[in-house]
């Protein structure tokens, strides 16, 4: 039984790679081109100070954006699976990623 139980999880390791799988390059192309575009406008600021204002104040803005999306990607993924799982597919413990369910530090 148990046989059976492990490859039920690999055959739905398995369809979930391949569900996220065809988009993962489309996105990660586009936060790609997001990001050089960012940085050559930081670059672009003629001033220094006023150039490294610009980028502590965007580096905040950004941190507390992205620990949100974290935070909404943990949650979303927790609807069908135990924290253990969601933590698995982060990369983290179960207890982590519900910390960052939480945008925990």
């Amino acid at each position: 039984m148990t046989n059976v139980g492990g490859r039920a999880a690999s055959v739905k390791q398995l369809l979930e790679v391949a569900r996220i799988g065809p988009y993962s390059r489309v996105m990660t192309d586009a936060v790609d081109t997001a990001e050089r575009a960012l940085i050559a406008a930081l670059k672009e600021i003629s001033d220094a100070v006023e150039r490294y204002e610009a980028v502590k104040e965007l580096e905040g803005r950004l941190d507390l954006s992205l620990k949100e999306i974290k935070a909404d990607v943990a949650k979303e993924l927790y609807v069908d699976r135990s924290w253990n799982q969601v933590g698995k597919l982060l990369g983290v413990t179960g207890s982590r990623a519900e910390q960052i369910s939480r945008a925990a530090r």
